[in-house]
Formats: structure tokens, C-alpha cells, sequence
């Protein structure tokens, strides 16, 4: 009886131990359980990060540069000094307006000789007036000194007028000199960073000449869609978006401008977004990938859309491989609705799809939190 146990005991091990072979060389399926969830209906597009302006900077006018600050990769800010040139002879010219403008004002303050005249001049009309009341002085004498009264005051008018162009003369000399002065120095249109110098310290440059060129560190983030899915873009739409520079992880956006008329070459329409990020991860020329969301529909059933290969899935039941023809609805960057072929709860394989066959057993290893989903 003990022999017939130990044998019984043998036996039984050797089966177990036969089971637990037998399972773990099953192919282990890594699934995720299909869920009820909402469903998005998203739009699929490229996306590039381009700087908002390149912009080569030119001299207005010509000189020789005396002082810069340009250095290549260096940051600069709006309105910060990017070169100066040699001043010299506007700040001699300016020097000279500005004493002309104080010298005539000098004068229209001091009065002409002519005012004097005049003054003479009406004091012998007075006289001459009250004398031909008496009848010392005939009508004519009179009358020739009113003549003369009248072109002494034409000649004070005239003179007043001449003092009058010649002052706005100079001070328009001096606004345009000012402004010519205030050329010389060239700043910085925008805020950004340097990636071109062209010019140095000494160099004689002309008019129009360019000195640097400036990328503003505003960005602009352009998505491409394709023509099919254009139409239902609006302004204002959520989209989730990643750069292919960071990895799965994921950024918020929002459809800010549709341009209405496609790339010629591409066929595919421009959308600008605006993103939850840190800007300094904005780099120019960086790409990635969008999903607008157009519409959404809840209580759906939801699977990650890595388990789809076509219009089927992996369904993994009792250990074994089903394949199942499915209906798909809404389709979002990571997910895709099931609207026929699944419930909540079935188990679909998610990772090397391409190692499974149907029938094939197979051992069960469930992700709880899918971050593809």
C-alpha cells in the first residue's frame, strides 16, 4: 500500500510538472481588455515646428560701422542694438541746423528794422492826417503817405513769411537729420536668436545692405491634412499632438488658422495650432504627428488601435488565438472605436502580432493601464 502511494505521488508531480511545462511554452500574448469609453473621431495630419519669421536685417543707410553686437547663435531682443555706424559728420551737420534755428530765432525775437520803420511811417500819417484837417497838407500829400505806410507794411509781411519758411526750412532739415542719425543705429526688429552675420567692425557698408539674419523665437506650429479630411476642421477644435523628437508623450493643442488654399505640390491644406508646451521644446524644423478632434461619442466600445491590422484583431478565449473581423467607427491618434465583433471585457493582443496564429494556446499577460488606449 505505502508503494502504491509513493507511485501514485510520483506520478502526480510528473503531470504537474508536464502541465506547467506545457505552459510555459506557450507563446505569452500580451493583451487589453476592450472598454466602454468615449470615442473620438479625430482627423490624422503631419505636423512641422517652423519659426514665425526669418528675417534678414538691412541697413536703411549707408556708413561705416563703428560698434556691433552681432554674434552668431547669440539672443537678441526687440529693439536691441544690433550695429552703430560713424555719426560724425550728421552730428556736425545737426550741430549746424540747430545753431541757423537758434540764430533766427534770435532774430524773430529781437523784431526787424522794418517794425521801426513802420512805426515812423504811421506816426507821419498821424501827423499828416490832422494837418490836412487843417488844411495844411492837401489831399494828395496824404494820400502818398498812406501808399507808404501800406509797403512798409508788405515789406514787414514779406519778411515775416521768409523768417517763417526759413525757420520750418531748418526744422525739417533737422527732423530728416535726426532720423537719418536714428538709422545709424540698427536694432532688432523682433525677438530671437542670431544665425547669420555678415558684416564687422570697419566694414563701409551702402543703403540696403544686409547684416544679419535674425529667427524670432515666436513659432509656428503647421499641421497638413489631407484633402478627404479637410472639411470638418473648424477653429477653436481640440487635437492632441506629439513630436517624434519626444518620444509617446502627448500635448495639448487647439486649431487656431485654416488656410484655405492646399500646397500645390502636396495637395494637403495648412492648419496652424497652438500647444500646451514649453516653448524652448520648440524647435525649428522638429515634426511630429496630430489628431484633431472633429466629434465624439460616448459609452463606445474601445480598443487600442495597435491591436487592428487591417479590419481584424487578436481575440485570445479560453488560452486560445481567435481571429476577428471587426466594424471600425471613430478613430483617434492612439484608439479606435468597435462598433461590431467585440464586447467590453474581450481580450485583444496588442503587441507582435505578426508571432500569432489562429488556434495557436497561449499564455495571457494583460497591460491594466494600456497607455496606447
Amino acid at each position: 500500500m505505502s508503494y502504491k502511494l509513493k507511485l501514485a505521488g510520483v506520478l502526480v508531480l510528473i503531470a504537474v510538472a508536464a502541465w506547467l511545462g506545457v505552459q510555459m511554452m506557450r507563446p505569452q500574448a500580451i493583451v487589453v481588455l476592450a472598454k466602454r469609453d468615449r470615442a473620438i473621431n479625430a482627423v490624422p495630419g503631419s505636423i512641422t515646428v517652423l519659426a514665425e519669421r526669418a528675417l534678414q536685417v538691412k541697413s536703411d543707410v549707408g556708413g561705416r560701422i563703428v560698434s556691433s553686437n552681432l554674434e552668431l547663435s547669440s539672443k537678441v531682443a526687440a529693439g536691441g542694438v544690433l550695429i552703430e555706424l560713424d555719426q560724425t559728420d550728421l552730428n556736425l551737420q545737426i550741430d549746424q541746423l540747430e545753431n541757423d534755428r537758434s540764430t533766427i530765432q534770435k532774430r524773430i525775437q529781437i523784431g526787424s528794422a522794418t517794425q521801426f520803420e513802420l512805426q515812423n511811417a504811421n506816426d507821419q500819417l498821424e501827423t499828416a492826417d490832422r494837418l490836412a484837417k487843417q488844411g495844411t497838407v492837401t489831399a494828395v500829400d496824404l494820400e502818398r503817405q498812406r501808399r507808404v505806410v501800406k509797403q512798409i507794411e508788405q515789406k514787414l509781411e514779406l519778411e515775416n513769411v521768409a523768417n517763417a519758411q526759413q525757420l520750418a526750412r531748418i526744422e525739417n532739415d533737422l527732423k530728416v537729420a535726426n532720423r537719418s542719425r536714428s538709422k545709424m543705429t540698427l536694432r532688432s526688429p523682433v525677438e530671437g536668436v542670431i544665425s547669420a552675420v555678415f558684416t564687422n567692425v570697419g566694414d563701409l557698408i551702402s543703403t540696403g545692405e544686409p547684416v544679419a539674419t535674425i529667427i524670432a523665437d515666436s513659432r509656428v506650429i503647421e499641421a497638413r491634412i489631407s484633402e478627404e479630411n479637410f472639411a470638418g476642421l473648424k477653429i477653436g477644435q481640440h487635437a492632441t499632438l506629439r513630436f517624434l523628437s519626444y518620444g509617446a508623450t502627448q500635448y495639448s493643442a487647439r486649431v487656431e488658422k485654416i488656410l484655405p488654399a492646399a500646397d500645390p505640390l502636396t495637395q494637403r491644406y495648412m492648419v496652424h495650432l497652438s500647444v500646451e508646451i514649453d516653448p524652448k521644446l520648440l524647435v525649428p524644423g522638429i515634426t511630429g504627428e496630430v489628431n484633431i478632434v472633429v466629434d465624439a461619442r460616448d459609452n463606445a466600445v474601445i480598443i487600442p488601435r495597435r491591436a487592428l491590422f487591417g479590419r481584424s484583431v487578436f481575440l485570445v478565449k479560453d488560452g486560445r488565438v481567435e481571429l476577428k473581423t471587426v466594424e471600425v467607427g471613430f478613430t483617434s491618434l492612439n484608439s479606435v472605436e468597435i462598433m461590431r465583433g467585440l464586447e467590453a471585457g474581450d481580450a485583444v493582443i496588442v503587441e507582435d502580432l505578426d508571432r500569432f496564429r489562429v488556434g495557436d494556446r497561449v499564455s495571457v499577460a494583460e497591460v491594466k493601464t494600456d497607455k496606447g488606449s
